[in-house]
Parts: C-alpha cells; sequence; structure tokens
C-alpha cells in the first residue's frame, strides 16, 4: 500500500516546520512534540561565497558572479524535455544554480513557448505566466536544479510541438566555505604574516645617535627597515620619497588583492624621535593608499 499524502504532509511539517524528526503520526506525537532533531543539510561545497556581490537588480550582461540569460546577450536558454516525464510536462536548462526572487524581484525567470532553434525567443516567442492562464496550467521553477514542471493539471496552450525557453541569471561565482574574497583575504593576510616574519628573522639595529636622531625629527625624516645588500640583514635606514634608501634598497611584498591583481608593498615604518619601530608596519601602496600592521615589538632607541 502506498503512503498516504497525510503522512508525507506531516514529515514534511515536521522536517522544514520544526527541523524534527517524524517518530509517529500526527495524531499521536505532533510537531510540538518530536523531540529528536533533524536539520536541513548545508552543503559546505554549495555555499555561494560571494553571494553578497550579487545585486539587488538583475543586471543587463554577465560580470564575474551573475551570469545572465536574455536575448540581448543572445543568451536565453532554450530547455530540453524530460523524457522520463509525461509529454512536454518536465523542461531542462541543463544549468543549476539560478538566482531566486529572494534575491530580488528581477530575478524571477521568464518563461516563453516558441519554436526550437529561435534566436530572440523573448520577443518572437509566447511569453507564459507562474499563475497560469487561468486554465489550471501553472508552472514552478526549480532554481536549484534549473527544471521547470508544470505543475497544474493542464499544459500550457500552443507547448505541442515547441519548446520552452527560460530567461534569468545564475550563481557564477565562487562556492565552499574558504571560497570567495574571505578566502582570498585570508591567503593574502598568511602570506603577509609569513613575509614578515621572515623579514623580522634579518632584523638587525646598530643605533643612532642623538644627532642623527634630531635631525631626522627636525626634518620629518621617515625611517624604514631596508635590507642592506653588504650585511645580508634588514637595517633602519632612512627613506626618500621615491623609496631608496642610499645603496639599501626597500623591501617590496606582494600583495595578493580580491580582484586578483598583486601589488607590491614596500615594508616601512615610522620614527617619532623615541622609539625606532612604534608598535606596527606600515604598508603603502603602491595606488597610494596606507595600512597600518600591528607588531609584537618594539625598538627604544639607545
Amino acid at each position: 500500500m502506498a503512503i498516504s499524502d497525510d503522512q508525507k504532509i506531516d514529515y514534511l511539517w515536521k522536517k522544514l516546520g520544526y527541523g524534527a524528526s517524524k517518530t509517529d503520526i500526527n495524531s499521536i506525537k505532533g510537531a510540538t512534540n518530536e523531540s529528536i532533531p533533524s536539520p536541513l543539510l548545508i552543503r559546505g561545497d554549495k555555499l555561494w561565497s560571494d553571494s553578497a556581490q550579487i545585486p539587488a537588480v538583475m543586471p543587463s550582461s554577465s560580470n564575474t558572479y551573475v551570469g545572465v540569460y536574455l536575448d540581448s546577450q543572445s543568451s536565453t536558454v532554450e530547455c530540453t524535455k524530460d523524457l522520463t516525464a509525461s509529454a512536454n510536462r518536465t523542461w531542462i536548462t541543463g544549468l543549476t544554480d539560478w538566482i531566486p526572487p529572494e534575491f530580488g524581484s528581477t530575478y524571477q525567470v521568464k518563461v516563453y513557448i516558441e519554436s526550437s532553434g529561435m534566436s530572440t525567443p523573448q520577443s518572437t516567442g509566447d511569453q507564459i505566466f507562474a499563475a497560469g492562464s487561468g486554465n489550471n496550467d501553472e508552472w514552478f521553477f526549480d532554481y536549484q536544479s534549473g527544471i521547470l514542471h508544470f505543475i497544474g493539471t493542464n499544459l500550457p496552450s500552443g507547448i505541442n510541438g515547441n519548446v520552452v525557453y527560460i530567461s534569468g541569471a545564475r550563481y557564477v561565482g565562487d562556492f565552499g566555505v574558504g571560497g570567495g574574497s574571505i578566502g582570498a583575504d585570508i591567503q593574502s593576510l598568511v602570506n603577509n604574516i609569513q613575509n614578515v616574519q621572515n623579514a623580522l628573522n634579518n632584523f638587525e639595529y646598530s643605533g643612532h645617535t642623538q644627532s642623527e636622531i634630531d635631525t631626522l625629527v627636525a626634518g620629518g625624516e621617515p625611517v624604514g627597515i631596508v635590507y642592506d645588500d653588504t650585511t645580508g640583514k634588514f637595517i633602519p635606514s632612512t627613506i626618500s620619497a621615491s623609496g631608496g634608501g642610499g645603496s639599501s634598497s626597500v623591501p617590496f611584498l606582494p600583495l595578493l588583492l580580491n580582484n586578483g591583481t598583486e601589488e607590491q608593498v614596500p615594508l616601512l615604518t615610522t620614527f617619532d624621535g623615541q622609539e625606532l619601530i612604534s608598535g606596527l608596519l606600515r604598508f603603502t601602496l603602491t595606488d597610494g593608499n596606507r595600512d597600518d600592521i600591528d607588531l609584537l615589538i618594539s625598538g627604544s632607541t639607545p
């Protein structure tokens, strides 16, 4: 004997509404009395890492995070029949991860009926709506699987001999817990910490005289940690506006940015007359922006 619809609904009510396992029929144990947790599975490999980059309004063309399927982009999707279902009942886009209307109403897919092989079905085809035409011919679109199913009792008129086309947008950004811009930021930070640690391992300070300190402070000269080609050590030295330090050269650290490019970051610090290292490393990017990273050490002048 087949499972009754009442039992199926009771299972879904308890699973989706209460996150609980169904252990008995509703008349004996209602959803509020089910005590065994059964949360929905959230797969880490399917998390949309860059979902925050999806705009509230569907863009007119594709970008790094959103793939757009429209006549204007020559990309409206022609679906194929699901031959395992009733004739013309279910249609397959062959694409997954469509962006649902919860991101914005403009992301609701549009459905058209037209002859196969048409290049502009949005213009030449007949649009059909999810609520149907009043003839019990509604459709439902599964945004995760990219499947359109005519869920109403009847099929829409004009479907025989034609095909279904879908226009909308898909998420095409990174997937996974460690993916996306967050993952790039973390990896960049790890790389920079390792580079700073390597630099500090080769750091030495031979001291400045009080006269030299006074001169530097009075002139507003910055002091940088530079690499001495002769000693093979990083030592304090005045840094000119162009980044030079006498015969020494400023060490540059590679910084991977979110857009995938790499900036060369000079390893610098400031000198205030009291401390050589004032508790931070100042990173000055080549685009003029500047950032400070705290250190766990400081070096007082002799």
